[in-house]
């Protein structure tokens, strides 16, 4: 009947009925049917439409399988209509992967993807994304279950990481203090003991650059203050500078990852009260003071000062004159930022509470102790809420079915995950399991499974676009209203109750995430314009609005700003930060800075800090704000301008364009 087909490439090809015929009977053999007559009849019927419909003229691949699903579903073979369809969407994930997976390789080659500002577009840059493109191709489309990765491609979701999906964790607060101790081995011999400032420094790095090698993401030291100070004892206030120097030095210049990307390193310090410890922490601000070699601002690490009454927060404070040095010295350089002991989901713990850099905070522990060090978050994945509320229309009961919906969902791909990561073993991460930086890891052996170590690690489900779903629903974000203040407040602990429901469901660590989205707050915003158009202050940006943070083109007071987002802190157990925009460093005015930091420990923040621009002229080393394309003091076009993306520094050069669109919009608080 017929001799031609279209192919999906544009070729002609023979025509071949057969494979109509084995089409339909794989998809009733797989409903439990197994009649190839009836596949061979139904056939039959096939051919009758297309000759109908197409009277001779040629058609193509799709058309005729349109026709298959027509004429199963017509003559009562839904459930083989059923299978034929998913196989049918099945096989077109994998091609649909294929090209999706050349065309991303082909932009990684102009230029390394921007989804990630940390990453170099060094040619070993390339390399890794490619390999992260063709991973992700992988995952998505032959081993993520077919609901958790349609979710994730039409944007409902974000499985944050993806290409790193069945291979390694996300994070971890890493035992520097066990480490200096005993030494360690990285692959090519012993590390004996450190006796030095400057080689505990120097291992210091090492470990994080060993440590992030195994891993995707942050690597933390939780006390850095604590466990450095027994090599500090007897050193001058000079050796130890030059070792925290070279310490700075080298994490803005050791690369992991196949040379993409430095650590993403962070240090927690500031609430320990020895005279050695202390030693450490007035030199580490110290020398992240000064800079770099030519007075340019440090990228790494984030340095995040602990602030409690009785031990730094207020005058006579033991760790007093520390703080006031950690205010200097963030009124300079943005960092450090500050973490609060005393927060009412903090204070518990009294001083062990450790963040990273971009947020993440990992505490409670239903498998075991509840401690920081040893312990990190698995994965994360991140639901579209503004989506939800667009598709709620104003109904408020109906976002919040839908919102259940969601976080059910991306709490089974996450247990998902989780099954993944568990059945890894310990020579896959031979760092960081074989070297006992997880809670429990050094009870196992090579070849042992992960999983009684990794049952202390988080599951976190995250958002973003608070703010754009209180004007979906609303017509007003929580900056402009207080009833969606209100709803904001009782959407974010609706989602923290939900999660701790997994908790106890799967008796494992799950916890709600403040979203750090980068590439992400861009990606979610594309797909929904797409779908449901130019939405007034919902879809009108190139971005959507980190977490719960009030939009950063809206014009409010510094003080009113802390004051609305405070409160969401406490839900957001697995990780929350807070931020204000100053127009320039506040170098001149400390009382200021003071006053916004204790402002924040009254809002009851967990973590916050302070964003301002740092423009430094590569001709003549001018640091300053250059609002120009050129120096004011040389000329010189050359400037490299460092701003915070999410939680953690880079240069403007690097920000994905939705990050850049953002970074346009920000108004400084007043």
């Amino acid at each position: 009947m017929f001799t031609k087909i279209l192919k999906r490439d544009g070729r002609l090809a023979e025509f071949n009925e057969k494979k109509i015929t084995d089409a339909i009977f794989k998809a009733a053999r797989a409903v439990g049917g197994e009649d190839r007559q009836t596949a061979m009849e139904l056939t039959l019927e096939v051919l009758k439409f297309l000759k109908g419909k197409y009277n001779g003229n040629i058609f193509g691949v799709e058309d005729v399988q349109d026709a298959v699903e027509k004429v199963l579903i017509e003559h009562g073979h839904a459930r083989t209509a059923k299978a034929y369809i998913l196989y049918r969407d099945k096989r077109t994930r994998v091609r649909e992967g294929k090209s999706d997976l050349m065309e991303a390789v082909k932009q990684i080659l102009v230029e390394t993807s921007r989804e990630n500002a940390n990453v170099s577009n060094s040619p070993s840059a390339k390399m890794l994304q490619i390999a992260s493109a063709a991973s992700r191709t992988y995952y998505l489309s032959r081993l993520i279950p077919e609901d958790f990765s349609l979710a994730h491609r039409r944007g409902d979701i974000h499985i944050h990481d993806l290409d790193f999906y069945g291979k390694t964790l996300t994070c971890v607060q890493i035992p520097l203090g066990e480490l200096l101790r005993t030494g360690f081995d990285n692959g090519h011999g012993y590390i004996r003991p450190p006796k030095r400032p400057a080689s505990a420094a120097a291992l210091a790095a090492i470990i994080l650059q060993s440590s992030q090698n195994d891993m995707h993401g942050g690597q933390s030291f939780a006390f850095f203050d604590r466990d450095m100070a027994p090599y500090v004892e007897n050193a001058s206030e000079d050796e130890v500078y030059q070792a925290m120097e070279a310490l700075i030095y080298n994490l803005n210049s050791m690369h992991s990852r196949a040379g993409s990307q430095v650590p993403f390193s962070s240090l927690n310090v500031g609430t320990e009260t020895s005279e050695t410890a202390r030693k450490v922490t007035r030199n580490l601000l110290l020398a992240y003071e000064k800079g770099l070699g030519r007075g340019e601002n440090p990228i790494f690490p984030n340095i995040i000062f602990r602030l409690k009454e009785g031990i730094n927060l207020n005058p006579g404070d033991p760790n007093r004159d520390l703080f006031e040095l950690a205010m200097r010295v963030a009124a300079r350089r943005m960092n450090p930022t500050f973490s609060f002991m005393d927060a009412s989901f903090n204070k518990d713990f009294g001083t062990q509470v450790s963040y990273m850099g971009c947020r993440t905070r990992v505490m409670a522990n239903r498998r075991g102790p509840a401690v920081t060090e040893k312990r990190g978050n698995l994965s994360f994945t991140t639901i579209n809420l503004p989506r939800l509320g667009l598709k709620a229309k104003g109904d408020v009961g109906e976002f919040f079915r839908l919102l259940d919906e969601i976080l059910e969902l991306t709490a089974r791909q996450l247990y998902h995950r989780y099954q993944i990561q568990a059945n890894l073993r310990v020579k896959d991460m031979p760092f960081l399991m074989g070297q006992h930086l997880y809670l429990d890891s050094e009870e196992l052996e090579s070849d042992d499974r992960i999983e009684n170590a990794i049952k202390h690690g988080t599951l976190s489900i995250g958002f973003i676009g608070l703010a754009e779903t209180l004007t979906a629903l609303t017509g007003k974000h929580h900056g402009e209203s207080p009833e969606a203040e209100k709803l904001g407040l009782e959407i974010v602990a609706h989602m923290r109750e939900k999660v701790d429901e997994f908790a106890d469901k799967y008796n494992l660590n799950y916890t709600l995430l403040a979203t750090p989205a980068e590439g992400l707050s861009g990606r979610f915003l594309s797909y929904d314009r797409d779908e449901f158009g130019t939405v007034t202050g919902v879809t009108d940006k190139e971005y959507y609005t980190n977490s719960f943070h009030i939009p950063v083109n809206y014009p409010i007071s510094l003080f009113q700003k802390i004051s609305l987002e405070g409160p969401y802190h406490k839900y957001c157990n697995a990780g929350h930060i807070s931020y204000v925009e100053l127009a320039s460093p506040p170098m001149h005015n400390p009382e200021a800075v003071e006053a916004i930091i204790r402002h924040m420990a009254a809002s009851d923040m967990g973590y916050a800090g302070i964003n301002f621009p740092i423009d430094f002229c590569l001709g003549c080393h001018h640091l300053g704000v250059i609002n120009e394309d050129a120096c004011p003091v040389c000329g010189s076009s050359a400037i490299r301008r460092v701003r915070r993306i999410t939680g953690y520094f880079s240069t403007v050069d690097r920000f994905n364009d939705a990050k850049l669109a953002e970074l346009k919009d920000r108004l400084a608080h007043l």
